[in-house]
Parts: C-alpha cells; sequence; structure tokens
C-alpha cells in the first residue's frame, strides 16, 4: 500500500456501479471522487434539495461525471425497500455499497419511523437493511466491496443487550459510539458470512479520524457545547476530504483485503493518509457478533439468507422475516 495514499492513487472505476449514503461531508467527498475515478454514482439521501444540490457541485467538479440522486431515509425500513426495489428494476448489479450516512448526538432521545432509538436506527439497522436489500445486486457485480463506516468512538463503544434503543437510559455519546461499534462488528461479520456463503463479497470497515463535517452541527445543533466545538475549533477536525481518503481506499484498492479496517495515520488514528486501523477488542467478539446479526435480522425483518437459500444469479439472498 501507498505511504501517503490519495485519490491520484485510484485506479479508475469505470464500467463500475457505487451506492453512496449520505449528501453532504464524507459521502459527498466519496461520491465526488468515485464519479471522478469513473464510476456510475448514486448518491441517496433523506432530502431532495440536498441531493439535487450535492449532484450539481460533482457535475461541475468532475464534468462528465455520471451521477444521480435517489431517496433514502434510513431511519425508515419501508425506504430502504422501496429504494431497493428502486434499483433491482433499473440496474444489473452494485459493485461498490458505501455505508456512509448518519446522525451523531441528538440530545435528547429520539426514534426512527419504525421505532428503534435514532442513532442505532440510522447508524447501523438502516445501513444492514441496505445491504441486505441489496445484495442480490452486489452478488451479481465483480469485485463487490461494501465499505461500512465507522467512528473512532466505536473504541469506547459497548453494545448493551439488555437495552439495545437506550429505553431505560439515553446518554448520547455512548449511544453513538453503540453505533458505530456495531458497524464495525457488521462489517468484519458480514465478510465472514460471505466466505462462508460464497457470496464473493468484500466487506471492509473504515473511519475518518476527526474529520470537518456537518455531522456536530445537525444533531446536537450548532450552539450545543459540541457544536461550538466544531465551529470555533475548526482547525482541530481534518478536511472531510481528508477524511473520506481510508473510505475510498477500502472501495478502491487492489492491496486490500476483506475484513480490513482503515484509517488516519497519525494522532492516534485522528487524522492523517490512510492505513490500516486497530480495531477495538470489542469489535472482534465473533460470538457477540454473530448474536447482534440475529438480533438485527429480526428487528428489521429481513434476512441474508444462508447458503441452501441462494439461486446462482442471488435472487433469493434476501428473505422476509416478517410475521
Amino acid at each position: 500500500m501507498t505511504e501517503h495514499w490519495t485519490t491520484k492513487d485510484m485506479p479508475s472505476q469505470r464500467g463500475r456501479t457505487a451506492v453512496v449514503t449520505g449528501t453532504g461531508g464524507l459521502g459527498f467527498e466519496t461520491a465526488l471522487e468515485l464519479a471522478r475515478s469513473g464510476a456510475e454514482v448514486i448518491v441517496a439521501g433523506r432530502s431532495a434539495a440536498k441531493g439535487a444540490e450535492a449532484v450539481a457541485r460533482i457535475r461541475r467538479d468532475a464534468p462528465g461525471a455520471s451521477v444521480a440522486f435517489e431517496a433514502l431515509d434510513l431511519a425508515d425500513l419501508a425506504s430502504v425497500a422501496a429504494f431497493g426495489r428502486r434499483l433491482a428494476t433499473s440496474r444489473d448489479g452494485v459493485d461498490i455499497l458505501i455505508n456512509n450516512a448518519g446522525v451523531m448526538t441528538p440530545p435528547r432521545r429520539r426514534t426512527t419511523a419504525d421505532g428503534f432509538e435514532l442513532q442505532l436506527g440510522t447508524n447501523y439497522l438502516g445501513h444492514f437493511a441496505l445491504t441486505a436489500q441489496l445484495l442480490p445486486l452486489l452478488r451479481r457485480g465483480p469485485d463487490a466491496r461494501v465499505v461500512t463506516v465507522s467512528s473512532v468512538a466505536a473504541r469506547s463503544g459497548r453494545i448493551d443487550f439488555d437495552d439495545l434503543q437506550a429505553e431505560h437510559g439515553y446518554r448520547p455519546m455512548p449511544v453513538y459510539a453503540q453505533s458505530k461499534l456495531a458497524c464495525l462488528m457488521f462489517a468484519f461479520e458480514l465478510q465472514r458470512r460471505s466466505d462462508a456463503a460464497g457470496w464473493g463479497i468484500t466487506s471492509l470497515a473504515a473511519h475518518p479520524g476527526v474529520s470537518r463535517t456537518d455531522l456536530l452541527h445537525n444533531a446536537p445543533g450548532r450552539f450545543s457545547p459540541m457544536g461550538i466545538v466544531r465551529s470555533l475549533g475548526w482547525f482541530l477536525f481534518q478536511p472531510a476530504a481528508q477524511g473520506a481518503l481510508p473510505t475510498l481506499l477500502a472501495a478502491t484498492s487492489p492491496d486490500v483485503r476483506g475484513g480490513g479496517y482503515y484509517g488516519p495515520d497519525k494522532l492516534a488514528e485522528t487524522r492523517g493518509f490512510p492505513t490500516r486501523a486497530k480495531p477495538p477488542a470489542a469489535s472482534l467478539d465473533i460470538h457477540a457478533a454473530k448474536r447482534l446479526w440475529d438480533v438485527s435480522e429480526d428487528l428489521v425483518g429481513l434476512g441474508f439468507g444462508g447458503p441452501e437459500l441462494m439461486a446462482a444469479d442471488g435472487s433469493s439472498a434476501v428473505t422476509s422475516r416478517a410475521g
């Protein structure tokens, strides 16, 4: 791997289709660079206005880019299912899925359309369901990759199976850390299951270090203590384009291997150029990862299926768990 890997080291992505969740910050920078490298990019997010703005900016910065917006609300499983159906009828396959969008530390407990705690429901369960919905399309893509974005906050995360939805005690940062630990465990478990079932999908994880995005402005609020730190201490955060590099490396580099985790190389992985990141011990607990997977399938009402259920084209990969 190149010591100081940048977008100049990205191989051409021409002929590949990429789905990136999130219209701003890291999602935007990731979509922009994938489009610049020749990929057909689908920017997926809640806001049509922000989506249109992102597409216009990408087309301005990368003339000739193939990019489109698709509505997707990760906090609403019906929206995730509708997104999956639209892609199934409009695309032959998906080569890259970037599970990036998220919400961070709302001061009070909020819930998704399906009653999940908002951070777990959006950051983790929404992407879990999205990956399940797109699994048949991913299985058709040569060298298909799923990159799930975690966070340095995952180091302090703990999966509280007794109160997974923080119904009995909501603290914004520990709940955020749990959601990002869950994302990391999902990335590792997805690779194990792909290997076991022969899905042919490479699953990786990445984190952006401490990067300058609007995440702290959007959820805690611009005038919250954390939002003020983000505004006044902007120089403490590396640019979003730099923070997107670990994700882009994971999505495109020929040197990565399934189950890898990538982040910045300096100051305890808070900034710098992408390199192999050190996964927290909790993320390597295989038994907890299997338990979390099983619980997640029940919560979202979807299964990824087993090897015996797979048709040659992957069409039976997703099974409904709804009663």
